[in-house]
């Protein structure tokens, strides 16, 4: 019975941190292995201790999130002839793990370039009219999740200076191409969108130019994210987008072309012809002299 009473206000608590998404998931066709790893919440002293090393001002929902658990990890997978196949990955760094952005060579030659030598010289607007970040000292860059490999999630802290201690943050993405994306202002929105799209595979290249890989978009159209009216991917009616198949849309141009008419023989004038019967008689006629 004790058991049962602690397990209960656990359950609770772990459906409120992850906004119900797990009794979604289960819920969805095929998706099977969902798994959320519980975590203790951060000491405050740790977070005190990270603020002063890196001379960064932690956000206020940020740091609320690290004291009710230090990180975040919710994984969840897919039958597939099956088999169970890796596909949603939900990832918050833990503040041990909240680590600057690497400043390392990108080779090990002593001459090898660095992400600063990259970077451009003169601040440029980039994305919706937000100030790109920097690789230098202009900016302080902190890593919440590595998505895989697929490029990086980051706080960002901009119009740095050596020796201030930075306040005002947002949350970017970092490409392959080492190209900025923004993502969102606050914590609280970034962990929203993380929901909504379900942790699937490269769902943050959504917000690029360029968008997810042919792969990451088959899954996407497996299981729809959970799209809300903010989503630039809804129809202009404001209706979330639905997995139907249209057929008069689906096979649009399959249609049977129409069989070509046949072209009528060219008819030879008149004149034409009464000149070649003309010819023809006077032909018989030289025939029957000889």
């Amino acid at each position: 019975m004790e058991d049962a009473r602690e397990e209960k206000p656990l359950m609770g608590f772990s459906e409120r941190l992850t906004l119900g998404i797990t009794r979604i998931l289960e819920s969805l066709p095929g998706v099977l292995d969902v798994r959320f790893a519980e975590r203790e919440p951060a000491e405050k002293r740790c977070l005190l201790s990270w603020e002063q090393k890196n001379s960064c001002v932690l956000p206020e929902d940020l740091r609320d999130f690290y004291l009710t658990t230090d990180g975040f990890t919710l994984t969840w997978s897919a039958k597939l002839e099956n088999e169970p196949v890796p596909v949603g990955c939900m990832v918050i760094n833990s503040v041990a793990r909240l680590r600057l952005l690497a400043q390392s060579n990108i080779y090990s030659l002593p001459s090898a370039p660095t992400l600063a030598d990259l970077d451009f010289e003169d601040a440029f607007e980039g994305s919706e009219g937000h100030e790109e970040p920097h690789f230098d000292s202009r900016s302080r860059i902190f890593e919440l999740d590595s998505c895989g490999g697929n490029g990086r999630v980051c706080l960002v802290y901009k119009n740095c200076t050596p020796g201030d201690v930075a306040q005002q943050s947002e949350i970017w993405f970092l490409d392959r191409s080492l190209y900025w994306h923004f993502l969102t202002s606050s914590f609280t929105a970034y962990y929203r969108l993380m929901i909504t799209h379900l942790g699937l595979p490269e769902w943050q290249y959504t917000f690029t130019p360029y968008g997810p890989s042919p792969q990451a978009k088959q899954w996407a159209s497996l299981y729809q994210p959970l799209t809300f009216h903010g989503d630039p991917h809804l129809d202009p009616v404001g209706e979330p987008f639905l997995n139907k198949l249209d057929p008069a849309r689906a096979f649009r141009g399959k249609a049977k072309p129409a069989a070509p008419k046949k072209k009528q023989p060219a008819q030879a004038p008149a004149s034409g012809g009464a000149a070649a019967k003309g010819q023809g008689a006077t032909g018989r006629q030289s025939v029957n002299k000889r």
